[in-house]
């Protein structure tokens, strides 16, 4: 295997490790070649993996305390908001450092309401894998039913960290879940995030034009883009729809690009890599899911 085979170069012996194993073909087919799933956190694997291997990122990271993944020092289970925000902070800035010059970071991450400083949450029948059994504290700043602003306040972290945001894509969600509440209207949309590396950056826009408003004629995609949920059989928890994957890695990347993902969960940015004829590197610290993902993956037909 040349090093330009290699999905990065290793600086430690544990990493190297999990990193081998995770991209030995013999363990699952994965197609398009050099895309690997890696059982790691994405803390400790950015960190060796090569700098600008990567032609764009793809990903949605753990909400804050919304799920626990029974792993130690997990993202999403800090109990204060500031360093939640800084732990992402630390991932993307080794995203960054992975994405080549000409690269763009896709960001998914939705919102959340302050606890009003209950320390419980009631069991979630309509999202089992909703496990986490304590609310974080209110924010400082912050008064009981406030809406948090989670992902804008990572998105300006980010942005003061380096990178350039460069549009705030409304993800409409037509099928949302109903929510019990008389006091305000009910959340039907999650916030995508488009930063770039540097000023001048790949991005494809007539891989992603939408009809316009007359017949036989396509604009500019718009930054509201209406994609329904979908459920994935094998997953009890929420799925990024491959529908909204698509057009990220459209306008992101070429054919033969390598795309990444730093929170791989059940494998989305892999399967639509697949489709696309990208080849993709998934970073996932959950084993279970990992399992899903080779299982989705390994069933596509081309």
């Amino acid at each position: 295997m040349t090093k330009q085979d290699t999905p990065f170069q290793p600086e430690n012996d544990k990493i190297a490790s999990e990193a081998r194993t995770a991209y030995t073909p013999a363990l699952f087919d994965l197609r398009p070649p050099n895309s690997a799933i890696i059982h790691g956190d994405a803390r400790e694997v950015l960190s060796a993996i090569e700098e600008e291997r990567f032609r764009c990122c793809v990903t949605s990271p753990p909400y804050w305390g919304l799920r626990d993944y029974d792993v130690e020092d997990q993202i999403g289970a800090e109990y204060e908001l500031e360093d939640y925000i800084q732990s992402l902070v630390v991932v993307f800035r080794g995203v960054r450092r992975v994405l080549r010059d000409d690269g763009t970071l896709w960001l998914n991450i939705g919102d959340s309401y302050t606890s009003g400083n209950r320390k419980w949450r009631a069991t979630d029948h309509k999202n089992p894998a909703r496990k986490m059994q304590y609310r974080p504290p209110t924010p400082p700043g912050l008064k009981p039913k406030d809406l948090i602003g989670v992902p804008w306040r990572v998105a300006l972290a980010l942005q003061e960290d380096g990178w350039y945001l460069r549009s705030d894509i409304i993800w409409y969600k037509p099928n949302c879940q109903p929510e019990s509440v008389k006091d305000r209207p009910t959340t039907a949309h999650e916030y995508i995030f488009l930063f770039s590396k540097s000023e001048r950056y790949f991005y494809d826009h007539e891989a992603i034009k939408e009809p316009g408003v007359a017949p036989n004629t396509w604009r500019n995609r718009r930054t509201v883009w209406s994609v329904p949920t979908e459920p994935f059989s094998g997953a009890h928890f929420a799925t990024f729809p491959p529908a909204l994957v698509e057009p990220c890695i459209l306008a992101g990347s070429e054919r033969d690009d390598e795309v990444l993902d730093p929170f791989f969960g059940s494998g989305t940015v892999g399967l639509v890599c697949t489709q696309h004829q990208r080849s993709f590197t998934g970073i996932e610290i959950k084993s279970d899911y990992i399992k899903l993902a080779k299982k989705r993956i390994v069933g596509i037909q081309i």
